[in-house]
Parts: structure tokens; sequence; C-alpha cells
């Protein structure tokens, strides 16, 4: 990488041009429709040019790449999970991430710099116990710590005897960090369109074309386009979009929101959360503290921030770091989460022939993008699903197979 910043800096002429081309015209036909231009829609597309020579590939968006999900979460990557599926799945996405960067040929500022997750009682002490060993069976860097650790990794956190949610331990997870989510959907978009994918802003799909059970294109607010096979990758919207297709899907939609406040000198390196007290907190190159919580209790398709919501992140993170008393909220934000009973995603074929299906992520989408990239594409290209996602197939919930991650976010929901 710096040998290539020098070489660019000191050419006469800039090689510099713009990292997407957008088409004009949609065709009457691609081997490939996927609905959803957000991260794991792009990241679908680029695996399915770059591996599998699948390249007559369209993403339909209805607004801009990138603008949904993707670009309203907190940039939280890691794969301290409950089950031991998720952990090899989420460890396979963490694993992606390091050389990601150099694979898209853009900068993701990927910062592994681990994640602190803080109990406040004895029966989050056994959990935390549980998870810890699941991740170690399954390869990840994580690790029970007590009160002296923390203080070491965190020096700055609160932690009293006497407080009113007092720290007793701590899940030490050393492969958390954080990545550019915005950065994540262009390099995946770029690379695709180098290969050969169509990406159409704008376009929004109003239907699913099906005939005698077998899904063979898409309707959209610009004409109809037939397919070999359609994907959806919609996020918040996965049961509204699956409804199209007569799928009904056991998801229901909450807002996720979050804020970030206004640049401090940097004081906090980990990744800071606690599921008792429903918020967490990390700190971007830029000094900005970036905090979330748990998702709004009642459903909602609407991405709007809320009072109530702003006030109980600040008054929960100021029982963690009171100095931060008088910094200033520079902005809040909200996404819309497609949580599924199970807490994990659907991943896999629908009942629907070539519809396959990509939800359920809630709060954990961003961090899977380049697992769930990789697999989706390998199952759309040879019409078998990977073992590693196998077990997230919506079959698990006719036969009760499920994958239990409640209460494995950095906040409980």
């Amino acid at each position: 990488m710096p040998f290539g910043l020098l070489k660019y800096g000191f050419r006469k002429r800039y090689p510099a041009g713009p990292d997407l081309s957008w088409p004009s015209d949609l065709k009457s036909h691609y081997d490939v429709i996927i609905i959803g231009g957000g991260g794991h829609g792009l990241a679908i597309a680029y695996h399915l040019a770059k591996h599998w020579g699948i390249r007559d590939v369209c993403v339909v968006e209805k607004g801009y790449i990138g603008g949904g999900n993707t670009a309203r979460n907190t940039m939280v990557i890691r794969s301290n999970y409950i089950t031991p599926q998720s952990v090899r799945f989420y460890k396979a996405a963490v694993d992606l991430f390091g050389t990601l960067s150099g694979e898209l040929g853009i900068n993701l500022m990927y910062s592994q710099r681990g994640q602190l997750t803080l109990a406040h009682s004895d029966a989050t002490i056994r959990t935390f116990r549980l998870r810890a060993e699941t991740g170690k069976f399954c390869g990840t860097r994580i690790e029970m710590v007590d009160r002296a650790q923390i203080r070491e990794i965190v020096p700055s956190l609160h932690m009293p005897e006497d407080a009113r949610y007092p720290i007793l331990g701590g899940l030490w997870h050393e492969d958390g960090g954080t990545a550019r989510h915005d950065a994540l959907a262009w390099g995946y978009a770029a690379r695709a369109q180098r290969l050969g994918v169509e990406v159409h802003q704008r376009t929004e799909v109003t239907g699913i074309q099906i005939e005698k059970g077998r899904a063979t294109g898409v309707e959209t607010t610009r004409g109809a386009i037939g397919a070999g096979q359609v994907v959806q990758a919609v996020s918040g919207l996965s049961s509204v979009v699956a409804k199209m297709a007569g799928i009904v899907l056991p998801i229901r939609t909450y807002p996720l929101q979050a804020m970030v406040t206004q640049p401090l000198k940097p004081f906090l390196d980990p990744l800071v959360s606690s599921a008792g007290l429903h918020v967490y907190v990390s700190q971007t190159a830029r000094g900005e503290l970036v905090i979330g919580g748990g998702s709004d209790p009642y459903e909602l398709y609407a991405a709007r921030p809320t009072l109530e919501i702003k006030e109980g992140l600040a008054m929960h993170l100021l029982e963690l770091f009171p100095f931060l008393s008088n910094v200033r909220i520079l902005r809040q934000w909200a996404g819309i989460t497609d949580i599924t009973p199970d807490y994990s995603p659907i991943m896999g074929k629908s009942p629907v022939e070539n519809y396959w299906l990509d939800a359920g992520w809630g709060t954990y989408g961003f961090k899977a993008t380049p697992a769930s990239g990789k697999y989706m594409a390998q199952a759309i290209a040879t019409g078998t699903v990977p073992e590693i996602i196998a077990p997230f197939g919506l079959d698990r919930f006719a036969t009760m197979d499920l994958i239990n991650e409640m209460g494995a976010t950095a906040a409980s929901h």
C-alpha cells in the first residue's frame, strides 16, 4: 500500500477516475438478480463474479448503494457469540475482514482492538464462562477477565464496588474491532462492476414473477426483468419483499438507534459494552464516541431517532464513564432490523425454487458481510448450501433446530 501511494503521487497524470459507473438501461434478462444494494447484496454479486465466473448479475436498489442498514450501524466486528454454529460463521467473517482492504483496493480502516463486555451479576458471569469456552473451542480469541484485568484494559472505566450496577467481571474478545461501513459497500460495488456486474440505483422492486413454483424475474419501477435466479438481501424489509414471492418469514422489524458525540482526545481503545445496561461504546479514529444499545420496544418500519432512546443511552453510558456528562451529542440515527425468534439469520434456499434468502440479521448484519457474500454466492452458483451456513436455513423453524443467540449482542434486546 505505501509503494502504491508513492507511485500514485509522483505520476504526472493521476490515474484517478470514477469508482463506479452507472448503467443507464436495464437488460431484459440476467442470470442472477440481487434485490438490495447494501453490503450483503453487493458482496454476493462480487463473489459470484470473482470466484464463480457468473458475471451476468444485476443488483437493484431502491435508494442508493449502502444507504440502508449498511450506512446505519456502528461498525462493530466480532465473533463472540453463544452457539458453535454462530461462532464459526462470524469467525470466518472476522478472518475475511483482515485481508479485505487489499482485496477490494479500498481502505476499510479495519481496526482490531478488542471488545470488552461487562458482567454486572453472577448469572451473567456464568453465561460468559460458557461463551468463553465455546469461543475457544471454535478458535476465537476470547477469555474471562476479572476486575483487575478490566482496569488494565480500560483504565478510565468507573468501577466502584458500591456502584448501582457493580462490575463483577467481563468477557474479553481480542478479535473484536471496527471498519468503515460506507467503504465496505463502495469497495464491493466497485470491484463487482469491474467484473461486469450491473448496479442499478433508484430501482425499486414491486413484485416477484413466479411460474410453477419457480422465480423467473422481478417487476420494478423501471419495468420487468427476467432472471435465472433471484436473491433478496434487503435487511429490515425482508418480510415485506418475501411476501411478494408468497413467502411468510418468521421476522419482526424493529428500529435500532445509535448516536455519536463531539470528538474527544483518544482515551478508549477497545469497544466496551454492557448487556445489563443496554449500552455499548467505541471511539473512532476522529475521536467521536459511537454509542448504541438495544432495539426499540415496538415494531416499526420507520428509521427515525427518538428522545427516549437518546436519554437512555446517555444515562447508561454515564454509569460507566461519568466524566462524559458535559460532552455534546452531534447526531443520532436509526436503522430497521429484521429479527427472527432465535435472533439468528436466515441464509439459503426458500420455498420458491431459484429464490434465495439473505435475511433476519437483526443487529448482526454488518459484521457478517464478507462471509455472507462468500457462502451465499457459493450456494447460488452450485445449488448446494455450504455446510457453514446450512444450520441457518429457513426450515429450522419447522424442525425446531433453532440457533438461540438472544442476548449475544453487545446490548440485549
